[in-house]
């Protein structure tokens, strides 16, 4: 099942978030690998492509595992959480109706 994954940053996570962000990537590398993702990225502080030292609030992962459980554990596990950029985290069970 597909679930989604929104990270919420602390405020001023920006260097926290550039620092961590090689190991972030290489966890969803993996998961794009396994044909386990559908979509990842962040949120940009400001209406801008590249937010510059604005920042992100947060990050949405789409992908997909065996159960809530898992897709949990595997949230609680990233980088993002351990380097202190998440405030919190969101894991729930995500149905795709479009595009179909």
């Amino acid at each position: 099942m597909w679930y989604a994954i929104v990270g919420t940053d602390v405020p001023n996570s920006l260097e926290a978030r550039k620092a961590a962000r090689p190991a972030h990537l290489a966890r969803l590398d993996a998961l794009q690998n396994e044909g386990r993702l559908r979509l990842a990225g962040p949120f940009p502080a400001v209406d801008a492509a590249d937010p510059g030292p604005a920042g992100f609030t947060g990050s949405l992962i789409v992908a997909e595992f065996d159960d809530l459980a898992a897709a949990q554990a595997w949230a609680d596990a990233d980088p993002y959480v351990a380097a202190g950029v998440y405030a919190q985290v969101s894991v729930k069970p995500f149905r795709q109706v479009y595009p179909s």
